[in-house]
């Protein structure tokens, strides 16, 4: 007997539709990227970073962020301005983005201070949220000493003449970016009490930001990489948020710090979980390979499983009688 035209046409539509429909699919996270001292985002090098990452995981939607519309104007950026200040317009860039507001999570690589600065992201914004976050010789616990510039690099020039204020000044610590993350541990009180941004962001003063270590926690993986011939940044195990002591040399490692004993920004419960990662690499500060940021991009930023978006129930068909 041949079935009524209403039985066929739900047979029809129960084989066309899948019996255990896809709810996840893998996908490679936004990346976001910062640059570092004298650095800015129009440069080749960075270029050449995020054409590589899109290249490692084929999809990836990679953000330079940048402190001005011009490279110029960025790199002056590095040297001169309020990092407090500047953190806040990135945390407006960044949730400003469609592509990045809307992901679930993103990724961050942090180059030299971009580093600590994308760590200051984290603790006081953290929107969109960082799933893994890698630094390459970040000064994590500050500088002890300045680096020099180039007699004809005007912009680092000019920023070192603001030093003749005195590095403690208000003036020094709200225009000289790096004096805004000096730290040496001769002069802590001084450090306590003027610090425009480090002290803040390391959770060192009496009142602790319990969101900070919540935020910083809350990472997936936190990898941080020390350039075993680092000679510009002083010390260079400040990559790793170790302290040295200027006159025997002596490092005291994170570890035996009261920053992780009383774990003031969640380092001690990631390095329990097993995703805070002392990482090294040959070479000078920022000297790295292609190798290396492959390996990096390989293991940190890969594609990760995401939910897709529930499939709204269709109405069903409207079925129609012969004859009708």
């Amino acid at each position: 007997m041949r079935p009524q035209l209403p039985i066929l046409l739900s047979l029809s539509l129960a084989s066309a539709l899948p019996s255990h429909p896809q709810t996840t699919e893998l996908t490679p996270l936004p990346l976001i990227v910062w640059h570092g001292l004298g650095d800015d985002f129009q440069r080749d090098g960075m270029k050449e970073i995020a054409s590589l990452a899109e290249t490692i995981n084929p999809g990836t939607y990679v953000h330079l962020i940048h402190l001005a519309p011009s490279g110029s104007g960025d790199r002056q950026a590095t040297f001169l301005g309020n990092v407090t200040e500047q953190i806040a317009s990135v945390c407006d860039q960044l949730a400003s983005d469609n592509i990045l507001r809307t992901a679930p999570a993103v990724n961050a690589l942090g180059f030299s201070q971009g580093g600590q600065f994308l760590r200051g992201y984290i603790e006081r914004c953290n929107f969109p949220p960082v799933r893994n976050l890698v630094t390459f010789g970040s000064q994590h616990n500050g500088i002890a000493e300045f680096q020099s510039c180039g007699w004809s690099d005007w912009i680092c020039r000019g920023a070192e003449a603001l030093l003749r204020a005195g590095r403690w000044s208000n003036l020094v610590q709200s225009r000289l970016v790096p004096a805004q993350y000096f730290r040496d541990p001769a002069e802590l009180d001084a450090y306590l009490e003027h610090s425009n941004f480090l002290a803040d962001i390391n959770n060192e003063r009496a009142v602790k930001n319990a969101t900070y270590g919540e935020r910083l926690a809350s990472l997936n993986r936190f990898a941080m990489y020390l350039f075993e011939d680092d000679t510009m940044v002083h010390p260079k195990e400040s990559a790793w948020f170790g302290e040295v002591n200027a006159t025997s040399g002596e490092v005291t490692p994170l570890q035996d710090r009261q920053l992780y004993k009383e774990d003031w920004l969640g380092l001690k419960q990631l390095d329990k979980a097993g995703k805070l990662e002392f990482k090294t690499t040959p070479g000078g500060h920022m000297q790295l390979s292609e190798e290396v940021l492959s390996e990096v991009f390989q293991e940190y930023f890969g594609p990760v499983e995401v939910e897709l978006p529930p499939v709204e129930a269709a109405e069903g068909p409207v079925l129609v009688k012969q004859g009708e």
